[in-house]
This record gives C-alpha cells, structure tokens and sequence, in this order.
C-alpha cells in the first residue's frame, strides 16, 4: 500500500472520529494503518542510521553502530 494513502485514509478517519466516531471495524483498520506508518517511520530511521558515519577530528571515520 502507498504510503501517501495510507496518511490519507488515515487523516480520514481522524475527521470522522472527531466529528461523529467510529464503529469497531473502523478503529481495527486505523489500529492497522497506524502500525503500517510507524513501522514505515522505524524502517526509514534504521536506513538511515546503518548508512551514517561520523568524521573524527582527526579525519577518521566510524560507522554508527547500535547501543550496547
């Protein structure tokens, strides 16, 4: 799924929340789409931190590693 119609239908369902609710199998889909976008997030974030690299002072690199 797109994830510009995944924020869409998302937002789309936080307009119907607020102006008259949801039934259950619409909280189920927004539970769904929200988890989709936050794993998106999360993957997008781990891409970009295995492929960052800080530059020492004295001109070495170290690639970003995970926390202990």
């Amino acid at each position: 799924m797109d994830m510009n119609a995944v924020i869409a239908r998302i937002n789309e369902l936080a307009r119907k929340a607020k102006a008259e609710g949801l039934n259950q199998e619409e909280l189920a889909e927004r539970d769904k789409l929200r988890r989709i976008y936050i794993d998106s997030v999360k993957a997008n974030l781990v891409g970009h931190l295995e492929n960052t690299t800080i530059v020492r002072p004295d001109g070495t690199k170290e690639k970003v590693t995970k926390k202990q």
